[in-house]
């Protein structure tokens, strides 16, 4: 089984090289002209096939219950399921259908569904923020720290379950999988010097009425929450999330995701709670991916690959990011890497290393006087996550791997096979040409371009396998090659005029050149609590 078989679209792989043929061949008739190739790349339809379960024989990859390889990526917002705000009442909710259309426009398959443990937190700088719905029922009697009702832990306030079950359907009629955050570690301690969000934690013994106390060495932080040290408190995160399991349970795009940055000395806590999920659902008509996040600060990648969950996401080097190995489906977020942050750059190199990458994405909160979604820097990142979607799309992604070694950039996703069905895809972050080894390669190989900058294909001389070979783009910048030969025994394409003239544009296409991201970024608008504070004054991110 590979990821072209067993589903209705991969019969548009094979129109899809037919199609490319007969571009290539007909090149100087068409010059100039752009052509949508949507209808081969790109996968909107609604999630319906079963959950997702790790692909045995490339376990880099997910494979839904159709047999379809799927490579997540797409960008996700603080705010996609509570409310934020630095009033109360919250004044501004946050809309989640445009959050939608643009990463429907963009064509995204993925996001973290962001999770809040606390009513409020205090700035130091001055002032709160305050988080709407929550989980639990505010009935006192007596009020909590911020002089509203204390929570009830044995009451769940139903508002809370009835929004997230209505957002992941939302997602998943637009094709989108959604991981949803079950606990958070930046609601448990301040871990920048500016956000204490304890104080509003309803774990926090002054509010509450059940007596639970997360806060046992009083030292202002609600660590132990994250551990195995009290079993009541283990016994209402254990019902909590048979909660949420038991409202999102018949719903095909759900994965799980422990906690967000959690305490650094909570892997004991993650795993079991991981392994209590797994168990939960064998009993369910569904089971669903479980992954678990690098911890901040001190977070060790080896605590994850040494889970029991399916997917991870580590920190890392977000200039170079190493190669996956195979061991775990790795979704390769910015949120863990360098907080708000990433260029073009980025997408490709993780995509070329193995992983499914994600992008912290501020959207309306970001920059005062341009809001983060009309922002070109960010806008390119968006188009740029779709662009390398729709490759997936059209690639045998069960069979392709990184190897470095390919090509003179050391960025390759490939698949060097002699029975005429090898595929490359390599990314050039210099501009100038790029050589890659085709050895191994036997046969004609269609040649092909995409512009990052613009999201326009090139389409170029078919050549032969065997040997090294020197590409070199039709413009002046980074660029992705893309080198297939399609089925089994292909006719050799007809050799067309060479021609530097888009002949495909991906859509949406921009013209935007993205700036560095070493370049400081503005001033915050309202709340963007994962930029490091320490680490955005002294490194631009």
């Amino acid at each position: 089984m590979n990821n072209k078989i067993m589903h209705p679209l991969r019969i548009f792989r094979g129109i899809g090289i037919v199609f490319w043929m007969i571009l290539s061949a007909c090149a100087s008739a068409t010059e100039g002209q752009n052509i949508s190739p949507d209808q081969f790349v790109y996968v909107t339809s609604a999630i319906e096939c079963a959950p997702l379960t790790v692909y045995p024989e490339n376990s880099r990859y997910f494979v839904d219950g159709c047999g379809e390889l799927i490579y997540l990526s797409g960008s996700h917002t603080w705010m996609n399921l509570q409310d934020i705000d630095d009033v109360d009442p919250i004044q501004e909710p946050f809309d989640y259908e445009a959050y939608l259309n643009i990463l429907s426009e963009n064509h995204h398959n993925f996001f973290r569904l962001w999770y809040w443990e606390e009513a409020s937190e205090v700035l130091s700088t001055g002032g709160n923020y305050w988080f709407d719905p929550l989980v639990y029922q505010r009935t006192g009697p007596g009020n909590a720290n911020d002089g509203k009702p204390k929570f009830d832990l044995t009451l769940f306030n139903q508002a809370y379950f009835d929004r997230m079950r209505e957002r992941v359907i939302a997602a998943g009629d637009r094709g989108i999988y959604v991981s949803i955050m079950l606990f958070n570690g930046w609601s448990i301690e301040n871990k920048d010097g500016i956000h204490e969000p304890w104080v509003g934690h309803p774990l926090n013994q002054a509010n509450n009425i059940n007596g639970i106390n997360g806060d046992p060495d009083q030292d202002g932080r609600g660590r132990e929450t994250q551990t195995l040290r009290d079993p009541d408190i283990l016994a209402l995160q254990e019902a909590y999330i048979r909660k949420v399991i038991e409202t999102v349970n018949d719903l095909d795009n759900v994965l799980y995701e422990i906690s967000n940055e959690g305490y650094w000395e909570s892997q004991d806590w993650q795993y079991y709670l991981i392994n209590y999920i797994k168990d939960y659902e064998s009993g369910m008509d569904k089971q669903h991916p479980v992954g678990m996040t690098v911890e901040y600060p001190n977070g060790s990648n080896d605590d994850l690959l040494n889970s029991p969950a399916e997917w991870i996401s580590p920190n890392g080097n977000v200039y170079d990011p190493e190669v996956v190995n195979g061991q775990k489906v790795v979704l390769g977020d910015t949120d863990h890497f360098c907080g708000t942050c990433g260029d073009v750059a980025w997408v490709w190199k993780s995509l070329t290393r193995g992983y499914n990458p994600i992008l912290m994405d501020p959207f309306q909160w970001f920059e005062e006087g341009a809001e983060a979604d009309e922002d070109p820097i960010w806008g390119a990142i968006r188009h740029n996550l779709g662009y390398a979607i729709s490759y997936t799309n059209r690639m045998d992604l069960s069979t392709m791997t990184p190897q470095s070694d390919l090509c003179s950039s050391e960025y390759c996703l490939a698949n060097p096979a002699s029975d005429g069905t090898a595929e490359f895809l390599v990314f050039n972050p210099q501009t100038g040409g790029v050589t890659v080894d085709l050895s191994d390669v036997n046969g004609a190989i269609l040649v092909e371009w995409l512009d990052p900058e613009t999201g326009q294909i090139y389409l170029d001389d078919p050549i032969t396998g065997g040997g090294s070979h020197q590409f070199s783009p039709p413009f002046p910048n980074e660029s992705v090659l893309y080198l297939s030969q399609g089925e089994p025994d292909p006719t050799p394409p007809t050799t067309s005029t060479p021609t530097s003239s888009p002949m495909v544009t991906l859509t949406p296409a921009i013209t935007v050149t993205p700036t560095p991201t070493t370049t400081p970024r503005p001033s915050f608008k309202r709340y963007c609590p994962f930029v490091k504070a320490s680490e955005f004054l002294t490194s631009g991110k």
